[in-house]
């Protein structure tokens, strides 16, 4: 992960490092020091190298201290030329969560991954693709259901992936916008990458969140008015939340669980997010939950390529209070879920079981 990047005698001077305790520190991005990886990977650790100018005899050196608590992430750090003091300064998670993403080298001659990977980014830019997609959403509720229940589980679907959205802006990210996708639900989309593990949990939870107050103005409104379709709605919202906030991936749930999990140690969020696994192929089986069955196939390559990057993870972990607020967050947000669908059990099976009818086609 990029930690570092600042202004050093006209270029940039950037230190890249990882929980693994490696760091290597670029200036004008080439390589002019580097730490192994070791059980040392916090506290004081110094870069020297020398630059040789033209105008001057002397080679200039260059001398770069970081001293770095991960838990919670506090880096500081002084640079000095030829021992000057020419920066210093702190950085703490709040920092690395506004950090914008380096820039990428453009190829001049792409070849066959570089052509695809244009057209999956002009896939996703074109607006008329959302429109599309929504339109054929419809189509499907509709041919499955009817047309009425079509639109207000698009609405649940939006409210939903909204939310994700609002998070993803509040830590300065570039959105694509969301997508619905028919049979799958909704994706809402980001050209930035996270740099933190509170991010992870943030951005995952923000969508059952939100619909979870969507449920519960559902049912304000129905004690309000009596009109039974607001019960219908808040029930099947809440289910339809309920069942995204599994401890499975790529679930929100799962990715919550996953990043509360993965900052304690590497090897508890292994257990955590297999035993995550099993019980999603559990109820797959149990219930027969086609559509489960087909993302558990996904979040197993995700608990693959976690575990292939623990090492050289560029997320930082979050703190202990994060922990603890996280699975605050998460436990609170599935006893509220269960509370709406638990307060309207009493309205009929019909409303509730139409959730498990559209997880099983």
């Amino acid at each position: 992960m990029e930690l570092l990047n600042i202004e050093c005698l006209g270029k940039p001077l950037r230190l890249e490092a990882s929980l693994a305790g490696w760091q290597q520190l670029f200036w004008d991005e080439q390589l002019v020091s580097q730490k192994t990886a070791g059980s040392d990977n916090e506290g004081l650790k110094v870069h020297v190298f020398q630059l040789h100018q033209q105008d001057k005899a002397q080679p200039i050196e260059v001398r770069l201290e970081t001293d770095i608590r991960w838990q919670p992430f506090v880096l500081d750090y002084r640079l000095q030329v030829d021992d000057d003091i020419y920066a210093q300064g702190r950085r703490t998670e709040k920092d690395m969560e506004r950090q914008s993403p380096p820039p990428q080298a453009k190829a001049t001659k792409p070849g066959t991954l570089g052509l695809l990977s244009l057209a999956f980014k002009l896939f996703k830019s074109a607006k008329v693709i959302k429109v599309v997609l929504a339109g054929a959403s419809i189509a499907a509720y509709s041919w499955l259901f009817s047309f009425q229940f079509a639109l207000a589980l698009l609405v649940c679907l939006m409210f939903h992936e909204y939310g994700h959205i609002r998070a993803m802006k509040y830590f300065g990210m570039k959105t694509k916008g969301i997508y619905l996708i028919p049979f799958m639900g909704g994706l809402a989309l980001s050209d930035d990458k996270i740099n933190t593990r509170w991010q992870d949990v943030v951005i995952s939870m923000m969508g059952p969140f939100f619909g979870l107050l969507l449920s519960l103005v559902a049912l304000l409104i129905y004690h309000l008015t009596a009109n039974p379709f607001f019960a219908a709605l808040a029930g099947f919202n809440a289910l339809l939340n309920l069942f995204n906030l599994l401890p499975v991936l790529p679930l929100d749930g799962g990715h919550a669980i996953k990043s509360i999990s993965f900052s304690q140690n590497r090897i508890m969020g292994l257990v955590i997010c297999c035993a995550g696994l099993v019980l999603g192929v559990y109820l797959s089986y149990r219930l027969g939950l086609t559509l489960l069955g087909f993302l558990l196939a996904i979040g197993g390559l995700e608990i693959i390529a976690e575990w292939k990057q623990r090492l050289n993870s560029h997320l930082i972990p979050l703190d202990r209070y994060g922990q603890v607020v996280s699975a605050t967050w998460y436990l609170i947000t599935v006893i509220a879920l269960v509370g709406v669908i638990w307060h309207l059990a009493g309205s009929g099976d019909g409303m509730l079981g139409l959730p498990l009818q559209i997880l099983q086609s």
